[in-house]
């Protein structure tokens, strides 16, 4: 496992003083940066061989929000690479060790010349550890998500500057943050799941089909007739 130590700060707390939603999910995927920054793998030496790897699919499951100032360590491990297929888990924990949060991840390994999938080779993941890695202990929920039939929709949103990351696109967090603004106020949020489709880019607009199911919502972000991405939040505990 890879691990890196942080405290919540001010700046990534929501109005009850507790780590954002969009907090816990850029400390994710700064993880997996990181290590693969310092194993050489990061972002420039991908740029230099054209090739990226973009998120397939998020689940993460939050057992406790931490509170402002909280000590906590991020870690991440990937436990598969099947054809153009990487697989990884994540956790954060509190410093007794218990679990804040628990995560599952489905990336794929992407030619930026070709602009199309490629497959994963052995020294595309050198140094990532030996695979078949044990999995973390969650319940793990499909890679798809259901498409509610009846819907409402939420106002447009532009893709501005600021929604962009360095692959020039919408950065993953991003479709999160957008999606969670039309939840209902007082919505407590104990697990997301995520399937992206097709990268928003500066200038887009995101329009939104919003429905309630049993277990919480669905937003879909949409460019025209296209999907960018499904989100669901759930608000009921899930077991495992």
């Amino acid at each position: 496992m890879y691990t890196f130590d942080s405290r919540v700060r001010y700046s990534e707390t929501d109005e009850n003083g507790m780590l954002s939603v969009t907090g816990i999910v850029n400390y994710l995927q700064d993880c997996s940066t990181f290590q693969s920054e310092d194993l050489g793998l990061g972002v420039d030496y991908l740029k230099s061989q054209n090739r990226a790897w973009w998120l397939s699919s998020w689940q993460i499951i939050i057992d406790r929000y931490p509170g402002l100032g909280e000590e906590i360590t991020i870690g991440t491990w990937p436990y598969d690479f099947k054809g153009i297929y990487g697989y990884r888990n994540f956790t954060i924990q509190d410093k007794s060790g218990n679990f804040l949060v628990r995560a599952n991840s489905i990336w794929f390994f992407f030619d930026t010349a070709a602009g199309r999938p490629v497959k994963v080779t052995e020294d595309d993941v050198r140094g990532y550890g030996s695979m078949g890695a044990k999995r973390l202990e969650m319940n793990y929920a499909p890679r798809r998500i259901e498409i509610p039939k009846e819907f409402q929709t939420g106002e447009p949103v532009l893709v501005c500057k600021h929604h962009i990351d360095t692959n020039h696109h919408v950065n993953n967090a991003q479709y999160i943050e957008i999606a969670r603004e039309f939840l209902p106020d007082g919505f407590h949020i104990v697990e997301i799941r995520i399937e992206y489709k097709k990268a928003a880019v500066l200038g887009d607009t995101i329009s939104s089909r919003i429905s309630k199911t049993e277990e919480g919502y669905v937003v879909i972000l949409m460019g025209g007739n296209e999907i960018y991405a499904v989100v669901w939040f759930g608000a009921q505990k899930q077991k495992g």
